[in-house]
């Protein structure tokens, strides 16, 4: 700066300046500094050595910020690698492009590249709250709340002041309580924002394989029957499954199933009738039939997910080892 005072026309100390605003991740300015130097100078190097490099440095994080903002996260990782590539010594920018990157990586799900990314930016930057905050969202969103739980505990412990991170805090222990708990879209093997489709398919597709007449010879298919049977129950049901994601208190859905040998009760068109779960599809009037439900037993939530398109009656009809619907086990 001194430099500055006594000649604001030396493209030396112009430069000089210039690097260290860009040092300090300030490159606009520091791109200014460097247009001054030569417009004292055309022909200093180091002046056009360091604009050209702060302008491609600042054109390709811009690029990766265009492809993370209009979604396009894989191209958005690619670029933010490539401006990395740029200056491997300027720890401020890098450890910013880490942390996005890491952002980037969060949205693909590739929660291991992104932590990785925040244990760079943090080592570059200490003080870096934001990456962080960011490596404790992808710890809790890879499914290990217990370490995400303490990282956020560890940030507002630091920086009490933080804005929303004792949000951040009470929403983490929250979704801790919830992964303790059964996981319905596991069980249906489902993303958390499955829909209504998704979900019936799912379930349906598993009822197939893990259904007990089917599986004669194996004693855990009923209770695999079963637990499908609870999470389909809940997430086919808009309040259940809204109530359901947002941690509310449930009245959890095992208890609609009646624990005594070895039977359960389907909630709805069952009428409170216990029923095994190898009768659980027998044929209306066969056997004893289902109490003449008209249609069979029904969910709470609306009906079965097994209803089939053209089907005069609303009975489920069983042929050898039939299955509702117009199933069959083949």
């Amino acid at each position: 700066m001194s430099l500055l005072r006594k000649n604001s026309k030396d493209p030396e100390a112009l430069v000089l300046r210039g690097r260290a605003l860009y040092a300090q991740g300030e490159n606009e300015k520091a791109l200014q500094h460097f247009r001054q130097a030569l417009s004292c100078d055309p022909d200093y190097k180091d002046g056009l050595k360091y604009l050209r490099l702060v302008q491609k440095l600042e054109r390709m994080k811009e690029e990766g910020n265009t492809a993370f903002k209009t979604g396009k996260y894989k191209q958005a990782v690619e670029l933010y690698g490539q401006a990395l590539e740029v200056d491997p010594n300027n720890k401020g920018i890098n450890s910013k492009l880490h942390q996005n990157r890491a952002m980037a990586s969060i949205k693909l799900k590739d929660f291991k590249s992104a932590i990785s990314d925040c244990d760079r930016a943090i080592a570059l930057d200490p003080s870096y709250i934001k990456a962080r905050r960011t490596r404790a969202r992808a710890l809790g969103e890879s499914g290990n709340w217990d370490e995400a739980v303490r990282e956020y505990k560890a940030i507002a412990e630091s920086n009490p002041s933080e804005p929303g991170i004792q949000k951040e805090v009470h929403n983490a222990e929250l979704e801790l309580k919830k992964s303790k708990r059964k996981d319905y879209y596991k069980l249906l093997g489902v993303e958390k924002d499955a829909s209504d489709n998704e979900i019936k398919k799912a379930y349906r597709k598993l009822a197939i394989v893990h259904h007990p007449d089917k599986n004669p010879d194996d004693e855990s298919a009923a209770e695999k029957f079963k637990e499908i049977g609870e999470a389909y129950e809940c997430l086919s049901d808009p309040q259940k499954r809204a109530r359901y994601d947002s941690g509310e208190d449930l009245i959890d859905p095992s208890e609609m199933f009646s624990q005594g040998g070895g039977s359960f009760q389907m909630p709805g068109g069952m009428g409170g009738l216990g029923i095994s779960p190898e009768r659980l599809f027998t044929r209306r009037g066969q056997g004893g039939g289902m109490g003449g439900g008209g249609g069979g037993f029904q969910f709470a939530s609306g009906g079965s997910p097994f209803s089939a398109a053209g089907s005069s009656r609303g009975g489920r009809s069983r042929g050898a080892g039939g299955f509702p619907g117009g199933f069959s086990f083949g």
